[in-house]
């Protein structure tokens, strides 16, 4: 079988490798791998990888097989690309995200992107083939976005700052407005604040603009929440500086790195005594509950999907997402 192997920071090959062996796990014939901004720093060699890796983690597929599990063939289904070993502190608590012995797919094990693949079909999610391929490919960051919402639940509604207009950043600020906020979207891209108004934000407006505005709709109160959604020390700094007294930041970018000369707002956390919180991945029920979201029309998601690629074109695909692009999600169809 066909799968996208990185073999170096930049560097993706097309190769054939043996089909997956069943062991009582579930055969998955991959359909779409969405790629995410985990993605691209691990392209990048941002985030370290054993190498050769096979990439991808945002997987939609049909079971080919159940192994052990109860799942028809021929079923659609999402698959969780977190690896737990269901033994550790964490899991016993119900947080296997947090596994210590645990994986994700693409990074520290082989990803999704092969026409198939094997996996434990306690990890496999049930998709209505009711909901269209396109919105089928936002469930999985859905999910994690709706586990990050879920720790920012008790957080009154007020004003709330997304930074970040990216896939994520345009899916916390629809989750946002469904829990009651007036929501500013920040970024760069005019495509993309132009579709966050399409999708509800008060106003969305360059980062250099944003001070200005929350400080009047808040009424110099500052942000009662603030979402980080792009993962740099900067907007992190910004998102600190945007709250307000007693507010909370959520952190949901990843930072990997600090570029010099960045500074930090250390006395702002304790001045303003912030609650900071930083969500990791997803569980299954967060999952479910994306999945539910999507089959109900709660989201809209299809305006965030931009464009597919074939295998053969995985690294067109990558490029497709370059810094300073204005396309959203891009999927790799098998």
């Amino acid at each position: 079988m066909k799968a996208v192997v990185l073999t170096g920071p930049g560097t993706l090959d097309l190769v054939e490798r043996s089909e997956p062996d069943p062991d009582g796990l579930a055969i998955v014939a991959v359909d779409q791998v969405g790629i995410c901004g985990t993605d691209l720093k691990i392209h990048a060699g941002h985030i370290p990888v054993a190498y050769p890796r096979i990439v991808g983690h945002e997987l939609v597929g049909r079971v080919v097989d159940a192994g052990d599990g109860a799942l028809r063939p021929g079923t659609r289904v999402l698959v969780d690309p977190a690896v737990a070993c269901g033994r550790c502190k964490p899991c016993r608590r119900g947080r296997p995200n947090l596994c210590r012995n645990g994986a994700l797919m693409g990074r520290d094990v082989d990803g999704g992107l092969a026409e198939r693949i094997a996996v434990d079909p306690e990890r496999l999610h049930l998709v209505p083939d009711s909901i269209s391929s396109r919105a089928a490919a936002l469930i999985q960051v859905l999910g994690t976005c709706v586990h990050a919402e879920t720790a920012v639940a008790g957080v009154a509604p007020g004003v709330a700052v997304v930074i970040g207009l990216g896939v994520a950043g345009l899916l916390h600020l629809q989750l946002l407005r469904l829990a009651g906020h007036r929501v500013v979207g920040v970024g760069r891209s005019p495509e993309k604040r132009a579709l966050a108004m399409e999708l509800g934000a008060e106003a969305a407006v360059e980062p250099g603009s944003v001070e200005e505005l929350v400080a009047d709709l808040a009424r110099g109160d500052g942000a009662d929440l603030v979402v980080e959604a792009v993962g740099t020390v900067g907007t992190l700094a910004q998102a600190i500086r945007l709250a307000g007294l007693g507010a909370t930041v959520l952190v949901f970018g990843t930072i990997t790195e600090s570029k010099g000369g960045e500074t930090f707002p250390w006395y702002d956390l304790y001045y303003k005594e912030l609650t900071i919180v930083n969500p990791r991945a997803a569980i299954g029920s967060d999952y479910d509950a994306a999945i539910g979201m999507a089959a109900d029309h709660k989201l809209e998601l299809e305006p965030l999907w931009s464009a597919a690629f074939s295998m053969a074109d995985a690294a067109a695909a990558y490029e497709a997402l370059r810094p300073g692009s204005a396309n959203l999600k891009v999927t790799i169809e098998l």
